[in-house]
C-alpha cells in the first residue's frame, strides 16, 4: 500500500493542481502528502472569516530581523493544510502581466513566454463570465465577480478615476494597468481553494492516497535517483515509495527545506546542520523575492467601512446569518476588494506597484486590533530588485526554516514604493472617498523623502508572495530546468512558487496553479 507511481509532497495551490491532474484520468497511483488538515470546515470556507485564518490552517513563520525595517522581524503566514495558502488568503484572481512571463523565456526558460503559459491558465479556470480568448470557463477553479463590495471600494475606483487612472474590468485581460475590483476564487459565495478544485471531487478514489497530518522528514535518494520520502505521522516513521518519481510543492519556504534536510543544498550550509550532502547545490534557498507592502489607513467616522463598533458588531451578526442561508452579503468579502496597477518609474517596462484596497483598517497583518471604522490601501513593489535567502534553523523537518528576505536592500525598491504610497494619498484625497471623511492615521509630510522613508521601514511588510528559492532556467546552476525537473537527479520534479526565476507582477496564487497544471502535463508527457 506504500507504493505508488508518483508522490506530492505538500498540497498546496501547485500541488493540488499536481496530484489531481495526475490521478484524474485512473492509469496512475498518486499519493498526497500533506503536514496540515483537510481545512475542509466552516472558516475555511466563509470568506468573510479570512481573519481567524491566522490563528487557523496557517504556519505563522517569522523572519529574522530586517534592516531594511529597521530591524523589525516580518510575519510570513503560509497555508497549512490542503489548499495551502489557497485556503487562506483573500482570493483574489491575477495570473501578472505579460512581460513577467516573456521575461522568463528571455532568462532561459524556454516555453514559458505568455503565450506559452495563457492555454494553462485557461485550462485551470472556470469564469462566470464565460470563455473567451484571455479565459477559460471549464476548468476545476471557480473565478467569479464578488457578490458584495461594500461602498467604499466602489469609491476608491471612482476616487481613482477623477485622476485620470482607468478603469480595469479584467486584470488578466489584453491590458493590466488600471483599477477596478478584484475577481475572487469563489464559488456561489464559498471560498474555493485548490483543493476544493483538485483534491476534493478525487477523495475516495483508489488513484489519489490523501495523507494528512503527515510531516516530510527527507527525500529518498539511491543512486542520483529519488525513490521516495520518509515521513512521519504522530510518531510513526515510514518511507514511501514511488516508482515513477516525486513532486516538491511545498512552497517557496518548504520546498527548499526539504530539499536542504535530505542533502540538496549549499554544501558548507548542511554541512553546518550534520546534514550528509547528496548534491551541491547552492541556488536552492537563494533568489528569495517577496512583494514589499506599505500599508496607508485612514478612519471615519463613518460606519460604512467595515469596523469593530456596536453598529459594525450588528451588521457583521447579520451577515453571519445571511451568508448561512444563502451564501450572499458582506460574509463574501475577499477584504482586499478592489485595487489596480500603474506605473511610477519612468524606466519601467510594465505596471510597477499594485494596490488592494480593504474597506477595513489594517494593522500588522490584522493581528492589531483597531477600535472603529475606516478602511486601508496597500501599496507593493511588484518587481522588487532586493533578494534574500531560505536556511535551515536546524536539522528538525518540524522547525521554521530561516527566513531573510532582505526587504529594501536596494535602494530601487524604496523609490518605487515611495511612488506608491504618494499615489495612494493623492487617490484618497480625491472624490468620492472624500466624503466619508477619511483621516490619517500616520500623518507626516509626505513630501519629505526621509520623513517618508522612515515610516514606510517602521510599518512596511511582506504581502504573502514569496517566490523563487528554487528557480528554474535554462543554466545548469539552476534548481529545474524548464520542465521542471530537478537538475542533477532523476525522479524529482518541483512545481509551486519556488521555481519562478523572477516574481511575477500581481499575486501569485494563479501562477502557482498554472506551474502546478504545467508540471503535470511535463510529467504525463515524460512517462509516454
Amino acid at each position: 500500500m506504500d507504493r505508488f507511481d508518483y508522490i506530492v509532497i505538500g498540497g498546496g495551490s501547485a500541488g493540488s493542481a499536481v496530484a489531481g491532474r495526475l490521478a484524474e484520468d485512473g492509469t496512475r497511483r498518486v499519493c498526497l502528502l500533506e503536514a496540515g488538515g483537510s481545512n475542509n470546515n466552516l472558516l475555511v470556507k466563509t470568506p468573510g472569516f479570512m481573519p481567524f485564518l491566522l490563528k487557523n490552517s496557517n504556519y505563522r513563520y517569522e523572519t529574522v530581523p530586517q534592516k531594511g525595517l529597521n530591524g523589525r522581524i516580518g510575519y510570513q503566514p503560509r497555508g497549512k493544510g490542503l489548499g495551502g495558502s489557497s485556503a487562506i488568503n483573500a482570493m483574489v484572481y491575477i495570473r501578472g502581466n505579460r512581460w513577467d512571463y516573456d521575461n522568463w523565456a528571455a532568462l532561459g526558460c524556454t516555453g514559458w513566454a505568455y503565450d506559452d503559459v495563457l492555454p494553462w491558465f485557461r485550462k485551470a479556470e472556470a469564469n462566470e463570465r464565460g470563455a473567451d480568448d484571455f479565459h477559460g470557463a471549464g476548468g476545476p477553479l471557480f473565478v467569479s465577480d464578488q457578490k458584495w463590495a461594500n461602498p467604499t471600494s466602489e469609491a476608491f475606483v471612482e476616487s481613482a478615476a477623477q485622476l485620470q487612472l482607468p478603469r480595469n474590468g479584467d486584470f488578466n485581460g489584453e491590458r493590466q494597468e488600471g483599477f477596478g475590483l478584484y475577481q475572487v476564487t469563489q464559488r456561489q459565495g464559498e471560498r474555493w481553494s485548490a483543493s476544493r478544485a483538485y483534491v476534493e471531487p478525487l477523495r475516495g478514489s483508489a488513484n489519489l492516497d490523501i495523507r494528512t497530518g503527515t510531516v516530510v522528514e527527507k527525500l529518498v535518494i539511491a543512486q542520483g535517483r529519488v525513490t521516495g520520502v520518509a515521513i512521519r505521522c504522530g510518531s510513526k516513521r515510514e518511507v514511501v515509495h514511488a516508482s515513477g518519481g516525486v513532486i516538491l510543492s511545498a512552497g517557496a519556504f518548504n520546498s527548499p527545506q526539504v530539499l536542504m534536510l535530505s542533502g540538496i543544498g549549499p554544501a558548507e550550509h548542511l554541512k553546518e546542520h550534520g546534514i550528509e550532502v547528496m548534491l551541491d547545490k547552492p541556488a536552492v534557498g537563494s533568489n528569495l523575492q517577496d512583494h514589499i507592502d506599505y500599508v496607508s489607513g485612514w478612519a471615519t467616522e463613518s460606519t460604512v467601512p467595515i469596523g469593530d463598533s456596536l453598529a459594525g458588531t450588528v451588521r457583521m451578526a447579520k451577515a453571519i446569518i445571511e451568508h448561512r442561508r444563502k451564501r450572499t452579503g458582506i460574509m463574501t468579502t475577499p477584504y482586499a476588494e478592489a485595487g489596480g496597477f500603474w506605473t511610477v518609474m519612468p524606466d519601467a517596462p510594465a505596471p510597477d506597484v499594485q494596490w488592494h484596497f480593504v474597506p477595513a483598517v489594517l494593522e500588522d497583518h490584522g493581528r492589531e486590533k483597531v477600535k472603529g471604522h475606516g478602511f486601508s490601501l496597500h501599496a507593493c513593489v511588484l518587481r522588487p530588485e532586493s533578494r534574500g535567502t531560505v536556511r535551515l534553523n536546524s536539522g528538525d523537518a518540524t522547525a521554521a526554516p530561516r527566513i531573510d528576505p532582505n526587504f529594501l536592500e536596494d535602494e530601487r525598491d524604496m523609490a518605487v514604493l515611495r511612488g506608491g504610497v504618494r499615489l495612494s494619498h493623492r487617490i484618497v484625497d480625491a472624490p468620492p472617498l472624500t466624503g466619508y471623511g477619511p483621516r490619517d492615521r500616520h500623518p507626516i509630510n509626505l513630501d519629505d523623502d526621509d520623513e517618508l522613508d522612515q515610516l514606510v521601514r517602521s510599518r512596511a511588510d511582506t504581502v504573502y508572495h514569496p517566490v523563487g528559492t528554487c528557480r528554474m532556467g535554462g543554466d545548469e546552476a539552476a534548481v529545474v530546468d524548464p520542465r521542471l525537473k530537478a537538475r542533477g537527479l532523476e525522479g524529482l520534479w518541483i512545481a509551486d512558487a519556488s521555481v519562478m526565476p523572477r516574481i511575477v507582477s500581481g499575486n501569485t496564487n494563479a501562477p502557482s496553479i498554472m506551474i502546478g497544471e504545467r508540471c503535470a502535463d511535463f510529467i504525463k508527457a515524460s512517462s509516454v
